[in-house]
């Protein structure tokens, strides 16, 4: 998922890179669909974004010295963890 400064990755359909929103342009404003897509999108990025800033905030990124494989795993992990809520 992208914003709107990726517009042109998601070209073709078959293979998308990255997933964005719909632009508007000076003439030619979005129509409700488009609207409602991009407000899903924002909603699925919201979440990704919010597990980064926790991440940051914690300052873990930046005490990592593991190998590029074993940090992918690590921050998935995270991530993972940061959505999940502890029910007691």
């Amino acid at each position: 998922m992208g914003d709107l400064g990726f517009v042109g990755l998601d070209d073709d359909v078959n293979d998308s890179v990255v997933i964005t929103g719909y632009k508007a342009a000076r003439t030619k404003p979005l129509t409700s669909a488009k609207k409602q897509a991009n407000k899903l999108i924002a909603s699925v990025r919201a979440d990704c974004e919010h597990a980064f800033a926790h991440l940051k905030n914690w300052r873990i990124l930046a005490k990592l010295r593991l190998s590029p494989r074993y940090a992918a795993t690590l921050l998935r992990a995270l991530l993972v963890l940061t959505r999940t809520k502890v029910t007691p």
